[in-house]
């Protein structure tokens, strides 16, 4: 009877092994895709920022528009860095590119900060259409507790 316990057990244990490595592999695969989404999307911030640093550079904000323009560059060489690599990989050199580069690298988190928190307040659900108010203004101002009321 311990025998043939064991033996489930260890059949059992095989089994959960081989779906743990199979559902590591899944998640890698779907995380390796969303990098390089990731990827594509910074190298396309970084190739906005040189524009904008060359226009910048040709106005009145030489010295800001020579820094966003090595920013956008930075970005750019970062992105493509990253694109086809494995995500350890990936992690490390974004804890050196921080060392190396912290301005570049403040930049990038601001930026993907700014992009969550768009992403996150366009998918956002929106009030029924039939819980507007009569007063258009008041669907714009937000709650009534952030106004001020002269009779207070």
């Amino acid at each position: 009877m311990k025998r043939k316990a064991s033996e489930d057990f260890g059949t059992v244990k095989d089994t959960a092994k081989e779906q743990l490595q199979k559902a590591s592999g899944k998640v890698e695969e779907v995380a390796s895709k969303q990098k390089n989404i990731a990827a594509r999307y910074a190298a396309s911030v970084g190739t906005a920022l040189e524009k904008v640093g060359a226009e910048m550079q040709s106005g009145e904000d030489a010295q800001l528009g020579r820094y966003a323009k090595e920013l956008g560059s930075t970005v750019k060489s970062f992105a493509k860095d990253i694109e086809d690599r494995e995500l350890r990989e990936v992690a490390n050199m974004a804890e050196d590119f921080g060392r190396r580069q912290p301005l570049a690298f403040l930049g990038v988190a601001a930026l993907a900060g700014l992009a969550a928190s768009r992403f996150l307040t366009a998918s956002a659900h929106r009030r029924p259409t039939g819980e507007s108010t009569a007063n258009p203004a008041e669907a714009h101002s937000g709650s009534d507790q952030w106004r001020s009321n002269p009779n207070d």
